[in-house]
């Protein structure tokens, strides 16, 4: 199971936990048992925030593979205009 690490903007859905072990193999999964897991958190996550696996930045990208091993960090979207 990949490790998630999830800021502020994630409590109000994993109860305040920031920490924690999801499954998925790509973005897709893990955005589903995010939501499985914690209700309303992968709509959230699947609109708001961007994805660092492994230190590198996906953003839009629900095909981009995740290892068993992968450390997965859930980080708002940057916008511009």
């Amino acid at each position: 199971m990949a490790r998630v690490i999830a800021g502020s903007e994630c409590w109000p859905f994993t109860g305040g936990a920031s920490e924690f072990e999801v499954e998925g193999a790509t973005v897709r999964d893990l955005i589903a048992s995010l939501d499985a897991r914690f209700p309303g958190l992968g709509a959230f996550v699947d609109k708001r925030m961007a994805f660092a696996i492994d230190g590198e930045i996906h953003q839009d990208a629900w095909f981009s593979p995740i290892r068993p091993d992968s450390e997965v960090c859930l980080i708002p979207k940057i916008g511009g205009g």
